[in-house]
Order: structure tokens, then sequence, then C-alpha cells
């Protein structure tokens, strides 16, 4: 069950895509506006893929994240081709690619944010050691049976 939980979320989304490319004229006439609208929503639609197989994968496959999200970009335009009034093209392509690799950038800003931050570390995601109290710029309460938090000196 804990195995569907983290793929579904990824494929879900790949569902979603595959459905928006296979209707016909998705466009709305606002000229540049959907334009421009459209490819933004391309670009954090791979981004978003892209983070959600990252973390199917627990996080410990970036380039395996990116590449299965990169290669569905490249078969999401080839479907097109097939369907009426939509044309598959490799500047949409380059766009969702784009979506990807800011997903990735930000996520590793954030990642080695994280690793600077002492109260963050120790975390399995991490592949971190545990972080030893003494480690920590806190003061540490531990708390008993009864809920009562009792201050300790580390």
């Amino acid at each position: 069950m804990r195995l569907l939980s983290r793929f579904l979320a990824p494929l879900a989304l790949m569902g979603l895509i595959y459905f928006l490319s296979d209707q016909p004229g998705l466009k709305s006439g606002l000229g540049v506006a959907d334009l421009i609208g459209r490819k933004l929503i391309h670009a954090g639609t791979f981004g978003l893929l892209f983070v959600l197989w990252l973390r199917a994968l627990r996080w410990r496959a970036p380039g395996w994240a990116a590449a299965i999200a990169f290669v569905y970009a490249i078969s999401d335009e080839f479907h097109q081709h097939f369907i009426p009034d939509r044309v598959g093209s490799p500047i949409d392509v380059a766009i969702d690619t784009i979506g990807i690799a800011l997903a990735w950038w930000l996520w590793r800003r954030e990642t080695a944010r994280r690793r600077l931050d002492p109260a963050a570390l120790g975390g399995d995601e991490d592949g971190l050691r545990p972080v030893d109290g003494a480690e920590l710029p806190v003061d540490v309460v531990q708390v008993g049976a009864d809920g009562a938090g009792r201050e300790r000196q580390l």
C-alpha cells in the first residue's frame, strides 16, 4: 500500500497530462496572454512532475526523476501530433525541460539550505547521520510519561 501511495501522484499527473493532450484545440482565443499562460503551465506541470517522481523515488534519484519527466514531455508532444488542432513541438519540450530544471534547482537549493540548518539535520531523506543533542544550539526538554516537560542539561 505504501508503494502505491508514493507512485500514485506522479502517475495521476501523467494521466491528467495525457487527458489534456488528447483534447483538440485547447486555445482560449486570448492571443499572447493565452500563449504565455499555456507555456507557464507547461513548465510548471513538468516541474511538478519532476518533484512528484523525486518524492516517489524517496528524494534520492533526481537524475532519474528528471529523465522520467523529460521522456514523458517528449512522448506528450509526439502524442499531440495525432490530435486534431494540436501540434507537437520541440519548443514545448524545451519549455517543459526548463520547468524540470527550475524545479531541480529549487530542490537542490532547499536541500542545501536545510543542510546548513543544524535543527534540520538527521532526517532519513537527507542521508545524514542523526545529530547529537550537544551539537544543537537549543534547549532540550525531556517529556515524561505524564506529559510534563522537564528541562535537562546536555
